[in-house]
């Protein structure tokens, strides 16, 4: 028997509680008891432990005879519905939980260590679930209902969120809320296996060599991580300034300047887009443009800034390949109103990218560097690129693990160069031997153990 349909009880009064009372019974009352003027002075902690007081003086009043892990649960679950989320606040206090998935108010699923998993719990109604929807867009002056039925929103601890509800989905409200990825630092994600110490190496010395760099992969491929880790390795002196959608990077030296596009509002002004932000920031006088994602015509005025002065620029795109990146910029910078000749958009990539980073998401879970490449074209010709590594996976066993080892190849001797003129050595298994001045290994951070 669930706590909807506990025994009936009797308030100080001597009257009866509905029987079977909901939570949200629950919430009206522990509403009409408390002062919000005195929450409003009160830290999140503070304030929730002062609700699960009152709430518990309410059920001992009123409410039905638990035992005490049912009591406990129960008072957890209706300061949940009054301060947050409902259901949901339990899985956003989960540091393990990556992603949540909504769909629809009895069908949740999470994403935890790579993995999908259902789980058995709901949200009492559609109803409650639209009120849950419409807490987190009113945060952003947004709506959603059937004549703005998407929108992307924020929650003030940073989570991302998607919404969609009918008529465009026809299970009913759909809401998915993507975590912020922790801020691994390189040697972390070598200790995890995503990439080799050597790799590691090679590309610490590439970003304090000043090279721009594209990191490519599918959803959920990790780009953001990986560009955050990538981000550490810039010089703590240089003023950074960062572009995103949704502000996920969290980078760690002083000098940096965040700033986030803004969708338009609820008559549709106001609209802020990568594009104005990447233009913006060419008046700030960065040293380092890092731009989250760039997925319209943002690109052509990205690759502008990295062929007049801007090296050492970081960027991320979706992409099925390290080849595949290159096409994929090569349309979206051909989305720009300014009508470029192909050759001249070509010239513009071929010239403005150094190196490409491509990343895969595994059927475990696990996420890897997949192969990295070197363009190595001059001006008009067609775009090459030389990869420098891939992950040889081997076959899957019965354990289902994915398994499989970076193979090496040595730098175009152009690029060798560069970083050596750099001050930067060569790990010796990308076939320069490290002979020269300069940084050889992750720096501060160390490497795998």
């Amino acid at each position: 028997m669930g706590l909807r349909n506990r025994v009936e009880a009797k308030d100080a009064a001597g009257r009866q509680a509905p029987a079977g009372a909901s939570i949200a019974h629950w919430r009206s009352r522990l509403l009409e008891e408390i002062n919000l003027d005195d929450l409003a002075e009160l830290d999140l902690t503070q304030r929730r432990a002062r609700l699960e007081k009152v709430v518990g003086h309410i059920l001992t009043r009123e409410g039905p005879v638990l035992a005490a892990r049912e009591r406990s649960m129960l008072i957890r679950r209706i300061v949940d519905e009054a301060l947050g989320l409902g259901v949901l606040e339990p899985l956003l206090a989960d540091p393990t939980v990556t992603e949540i998935m909504v769909n629809g108010p009895d069908d949740i699923y999470i994403e935890r260590a790579g993995q999908l998993t259902r789980l058995d719990i709901g949200f009492a109604s559609e109803a409650q679930l639209h009120q849950t929807i419409d807490r987190i867009v009113a945060q952003v002056n947004r709506r959603v209902d059937e004549s703005s039925p998407m929108v992307d929103a924020r929650l003030p601890t940073g989570e991302r969120v998607n919404v969609i509800v009918p008529p465009l989905s026809l299970i009913g409200p759909v809401m998915t809320i993507r975590r912020f990825p922790r801020a691994y630092q390189m040697h972390e994600l070598v200790e995890k296996g995503s990439l080799d110490q050597a790799t590691a190496v090679l590309l610490a010395a590439f970003v304090r060599a000043r090279l721009n760099m594209v990191v490519t992969g599918g959803t959920g491929s990790g780009k953001t991580t990986f560009l955050n880790a990538l981000s550490g390795f810039v010089p703590s002196h240089e003023r950074i300034v960062t572009i995103e959608d949704s502000a996920e990077l969290q980078l760690q030296q002083d000098h940096v300047i965040r700033l986030e596009s803004r969708p338009p509002n609820i008559e549709g002004e106001g609209a802020v887009t990568i594009r104005d932000l990447v233009r913006n920031s060419l008046r700030m006088r960065p040293d380092r443009i890092i731009v989250g994602e760039v997925r319209g015509s943002e690109t052509l005025d990205m690759l502008q800034a990295m062929n007049t002065g801007h090296d050492g620029s970081l960027v991320t795109v979706h992409a099925n390949s390290a080849q595949d990146a290159i096409h994929r910029l090569e349309t979206l910078a051909s989305m720009s109103e300014v009508k470029i000749p192909y050759e001249a958009v070509r010239d513009q990539i071929v010239n403005a990218v150094d190196v490409i980073i491509f990343l895969e998401r595994a059927a475990d879970g696990s996420r890897w560097v997949k192969e990295i490449g070197v363009i190595t074209s001059g001006r008009r010709e067609e775009v090459r690129l030389t990869g420098i590594l891939r992950f040889q996976q081997e076959p899957v066993g019965l354990d289902r693990v994915v398994r499989g080892r970076f193979v090496h190849s040595p730098l175009p001797p152009e690029l060798a160069e560069k970083l050596m003129f750099g001050g930067e050595a060569i790990p010796p298994v990308f076939g320069v031997g490290a002979n020269g001045a300069g940084h050889n290994g992750l720096g501060e951070h160390g490497g795998a153990r």
